[in-house]
């Protein structure tokens, strides 16, 4: 899977294979209910393939190495996931938001025998997903497809120990997804020491991470945030980690792991993350709005979210 094919007289379909049946190794579609999904093989790597939904990229798999995580905010939840527990030990995990399964592989892979349950709505994203990537032998993860707050609401309190949101209609993260009401959802599932991590996506001004930050911190006594520096500056439109948790976040091997990653990115936490939120509004479901549209070109390098 994933090998160039040289086929000078026949053109991949859009599954990505020939007419005969043969695996061309090409980019594949596929019209899902949320939008066409494409999986792009990453020519670098033989059995990685990213997958993106209406042109935005949402997720890299690299089925040889699971543990390869390709994007930037899918390595900062990564160290999450590691620090969530001893290293190695099973742990319990809510992903909200499925796309290529990237993160449930990856705790899979890192913590086996962890069970693992996903919430994603788009049932044919997952089922064409499964069968184009299966998921490794023995991996316990289990797939509902359901709107993730809905999910969230039926998860019995106490009951998990990391919950992950990546949660994004198109390329923005849902409104009833993004307030004070979810994040007390959150908090109610978690068992004790438990944690929250959320992916999230902001631009110039920064209106929806500030208030996203203080609607945290309104749930969680707990709460701290990674990105790139530029993003944190307004600069550019990226991808902004926010961690919550009752109980004292592993602050200083968290950002020994920022600090040494291959992308730049900054931690902030305490007085600074009180200070980037600049008074904003706590977000609720009567007021909240979703995150902003990714302005044009955002993802002509396909980079992420």
């Amino acid at each position: 899977m994933g090998r160039e094919r040289r086929a000078p007289r026949r053109r991949p379909s859009s599954d990505g294979f020939e007419a005969d049946g043969v695996d061309t190794g090409g980019p594949r579609t596929r019209r899902t209910e949320t939008g066409l999904a494409e999986l792009v093989p990453d020519r670098d790597h033989p059995q990685a393939w990213s997958l993106l939904l209406d042109g935005a990229p949402q997720s890299h798999v690299d089925l040889a190495d699971p543990t390869r995580l390709a994007f930037e905010y899918q390595r900062r939840l990564g160290h999450l996931i590691d620090l969530a527990a001893e290293p190695g030990k099973p742990i319990q995990v809510l992903h909200l938001g499925g796309g290529a399964l990237t993160l449930a592989r990856y705790t899979a892979a890192t913590r086996p025998r962890s069970r693992q349950q996903v919430a994603e709505i788009d049932t044919g994203l997952t089922e064409w997903v499964r069968a184009e990537l299966p998921l490794p032998a023995g991996a316990q993860v289990k797939v509902r497809g359901a709107d993730a707050r809905a999910v969230l609401e039926r998860t019995p309190e106490g009951s998990v120990d990391l919950v992950i949101a990546d949660i994004f209609a198109g390329a923005r993260v849902p409104a009833h997804c993004a307030t004070v009401e979810f994040a007390t959802l959150a908090a109610r599932v978690l068992a004790p020491g438990g944690s929250y991590a959320a992916n999230i996506t902001d631009g110039a001004g920064l209106a929806f991470a500030r208030a996203e930050a203080a609607t945290l911190l309104a749930v969680f006594p707990e709460v701290a945030l990674i990105a790139d520096p530029a993003v944190l500056r307004g600069k550019r439109f990226g991808n902004l980690i926010l961690a919550a948790a009752q109980l004292p976040l592993p602050l200083a091997e968290l950002g020994r792991r920022v600090a040494t990653d291959s992308a730049l990115g900054r931690l902030e936490h305490g007085a600074g993350l009180v200070a980037f939120t600049g008074g904003a509004a706590v977000l609720t479901d009567a007021t909240a709005v979703p995150s902003p549209a990714p302005p044009p070109g955002t993802f002509a390098a396909a980079g992420g979210r």
